[in-house]
């Protein structure tokens, strides 16, 4: 498995709350647990606690989104360095019993994390996985979502760092907002033209 791919549980935290939109879907252990995806023990050890530190996390991440969307590269760095010492995690080789074409066992790298809770356990491997995106692809690849008012956090994979939007339909909403913005300021001034030539 990539390492950078761990990245995906920084975003997941990250997008659990839309701040101008007012919405939050971090209210429960349930909502903590589904935030783990296919990891299910990792999952169990999460508590009625875990909400309240979860959601102190999530705005920590969200200040690397902020501080790399603003340009603010060292802050971004200083900010994903202090969860980094926090939250510590400890690569570990494995092979899930699998064997590669040659019947070898299939070996890769994982993230270990060794946490007193499930925050403690989630946070690690979130800020390693959005540490090894940053080294790998530079943290002008980390953003936030310019369709107003959505604001979500996304990872520029593009091959021209280009990405704006958090996902194709904020992209498309976006572009519709412009379009018909366009249309209304060239109706407007053709109005204003065919005033004058009255």
């Amino acid at each position: 498995m990539e390492l950078a791919s761990y990245s995906d549980y920084a975003l997941r935290l990250v997008n659990s709350e839309e701040p101008a939109r007012g919405t939050d879907t971090l209210t429960s252990v349930d909502a903590v647990r589904a935030l783990f995806g296919t990891s299910t023990q990792a999952a169990r050890r999460a508590t009625e606690a875990d909400v309240t530190r979860f959601r102190s996390v999530r705005g920590r991440l969200r200040a690397v989104f902020e501080a790399a969307a603003e340009d603010d590269q060292q802050q971004a760095v200083h900010l994903l360095n202090a969860l980094l010492l926090e939250f510590p995690v400890s690569p570990q080789i494995s092979g899930h019993g699998e064997l590669d074409a040659e019947g070898r066992p299939d070996w890769h790298m994982h993230l270990a994390d060794h946490p007193s809770n499930a925050t403690s356990g989630y946070a690690a491997i979130a800020a390693m996985g959005l540490a090894f995106h940053l080294t790998e692809f530079g943290a002008d690849r980390l953003g936030l979502c310019e369709a107003s008012p959505c604001r979500n956090a996304y990872l520029d994979t593009s091959t021209n760092r280009s990405r704006r939007y958090c996902s194709d339909r904020c992209a498309t909403r976006a572009n519709v907002a412009a379009y018909r913005a366009r249309k209304r300021r060239e109706s407007d001034t053709s109005e204003r033209t065919g005033r004058t030539a009255e």
